[in-house]
């Protein structure tokens, strides 16, 4: 729901509530049910706009998912933002405020905040779940021995643990299966990969045009710094496309969504096809010799989160 809220509060690309409806309707009558946003996207417009959407389009309150985000910041002030527990009960009741509900499914921590002893956070979020506004939490884009660490103090002390991790994994970036996947798959925690099309690079795999985003991003070469291993990952995933006479962004989320622990990539559309690859994606069974072909030339990167 990142791409959703006020243009002038966010970037040139997102989409105003009227022309979003339509798209998470046809997300929804797909079988959608799990949507995610956060405080910091268009400057707190995207839950905004979730929140109406969603009370709009579902007939019940428990007939979706609502998933949103702490850590960035939400104003100008010292404790506007980070994990400390003033600002993470704060930036709770600000959610549920803009997103009209009074409590979320998950709540996650957006960063880790080096600044804030993460038994703070930790008892902060257990009781955000007490009190009955989130129903679990989860966390994102961390170190594995940040995530264990948090986990740890959450189970000596009897406090809520975090149940999903969502971090940055896809085809160009699969740094998270060095440690973090393995860890959440012993300890039974579920992926929801940022970013699962690589902001767009994976998508236009064997095309040229660029889109608004892409133009715009200045986060794509920071991410995707090797471009030589890129193109031939890139050469690949459009390859098995054309194999397959499917879009390329749904070879990319079906290799996604057959690898360990990855419960449901979260997928930002603003196109009525987004949404079409990706529930596509869901029923597209690559052969494990096109989910080995498509993995075989990746190099290790520097980690990019």
């Amino acid at each position: 729901m990142m791409s959703y809220g006020d243009p002038a509060r966010g970037s040139d690309w997102i989409l105003d509530e009227a022309a979003a409806e339509p798209i998470v309707r046809r997300a929804a009558d797909a079988g959608v049910t799990f949507f995610d946003t956060a405080d910091v996207y268009s400057a707190g417009s995207s839950e905004e706009v979730t929140g109406r959407l969603l009370r709009k389009i579902f007939p019940g309150r428990d007939d979706y998912v609502l998933a949103t985000k702490v850590f960035f910041p939400v104003g100008k002030g010292v404790n506007d933002s980070g994990l400390s527990r003033k600002h993470i009960h704060s930036a709770i009741d600000g959610s549920l405020r803009r997103l009209g509900t009074d409590y979320v499914d998950l709540y996650q921590i957006h960063r880790w905040d080096s600044e804030t002893p993460i038994e703070e956070t930790m008892l902060a979020l257990h009781d955000v779940v007490r009190a009955g506004k989130a129903r679990y939490i989860g966390a994102s884009t961390m170190s594995a021995w940040q995530f264990a660490k948090a986990q740890h103090v959450a189970e000596v002390n009897g406090w809520t643990k975090f149940v999903t991790m969502q971090n940055h994994y896809n085809l160009l970036y699969r740094e998270e299966e060095r440690e973090m996947n393995p860890l959440c798959a012993d300890q039974g925690v579920g992926l929801i990969p940022w970013s699962p099309l690589a902001r767009g690079l994976l998508a236009r795999a064997g095309a040229g045009e660029a889109t608004t985003r892409a133009e715009s991003d200045q986060h794509i070469g920071f991410l995707y710094t090797d471009e030589d291993n890129d193109r031939q990952i890139l050469d690949r995933v459009a390859q098995v496309a054309r194999d397959r006479e499917v879009p390329p962004a749904q070879v990319a989320l079906a290799w996604l969504l057959r690898q360990p622990v990855v419960s449901a990539p979260i997928v930002g559309a603003t196109k009525d096809r987004h949404v079409e690859d990706a529930v596509a994606a869901v029923d597209l069974a690559l052969t494990d010799k096109e989910l080995a072909f498509l993995a075989e030339p990746y190099r290790p990167h520097a980690a990019a989160q």
